[in-house]
């Protein structure tokens, strides 16, 4: 099995409901963000390829156009800003565009990471 991976960087706030009063995250709060999107295959593309990592530049745009510097609740919905629910959000964005995805990861911080792999 052939795997790549890319990842994708943006900055944005969220806000996460349902915590106690004094927990962190329930304040609005930002992360610099890391989106890594995996790609399998079993075979190559005749150029030796599982798949040009040029063809995942809608992400890139979907990514820089719709969520850096925004504040996520607003863009994704309060049921959709952790970084769980965000690699779901990703996994089933990119699937429907690349069917080699097979997993989303997302970092909030350099040791923290959510993955989403059905």
């Amino acid at each position: 099995m052939f795997r790549i991976f890319k990842e994708f960087h943006f900055s944005a706030s969220h806000q996460l409901h349902g915590l106690a009063e004094d927990h962190p995250c329930a304040r609005l709060h930002g992360h610099n963000y890391v989106v890594e999107v995996e790609l399998q295959s079993e075979t190559l593309d005749s150029t030796g390829f599982v798949r040009d990592y040029r063809e995942l530049a809608p992400f890139k745009a979907y990514v820089d156009d719709q969520l850096d510097h925004r504040h996520l609740n607003d863009v994704l919905g309060d049921d959709c800003v952790t970084a769980e629910r965000m690699a779901r959000h990703f996994y089933t964005w990119c699937k429907a565009r690349w069917p080699e995805v097979s997993a989303v990861r997302v970092k909030e911080t350099p040791k923290t990471c959510a993955e989403y792999r059905p």
